[in-house]
């Protein structure tokens, strides 16, 4: 049985955080921000299972776990937002948010 090199897990694990930071970082609609945020949690969970399975360990996997736990309260708060945006504002365009007043 083949294993996969750790450096082709680790690249492949910065280009899908790479992709998701550009996508929080030039997109306007919400939901595709939440969704980039998602792809960088998982960039970030791929690299500590592809670390934990070069030296054996289970720990990657335990991280694993509370990235994705993280990632669905992220996603529960996230869509509450989303959902309370779009009743106020009738848009779901992050520009709306800097013309909010307190």
């Amino acid at each position: 049985m083949s294993s996969i090199p750790i450096e082709h897990g680790l690249v492949l694990s910065a280009i899908l955080f790479a992709i998701g930071l550009i996508g929080v970082l030039t997109r306007r609609n919400i939901v595709f921000v939440l969704m980039s945020l998602e792809i960088m949690l998982n960039a970030s969970g791929l690299a500590f299972i592809v670390a934990a399975s070069r030296w054996g360990h289970a720990e990657g996997q335990v991280m694993f776990l509370m990235i994705l736990t993280l990632a669905a309260a992220e996603v529960a708060v996230g869509l509450g937002l989303i959902i309370q945006m779009f009743r106020q504002f009738k848009t779901i365009d992050i520009n709306v948010l800097s013309e909010m007043k307190g």
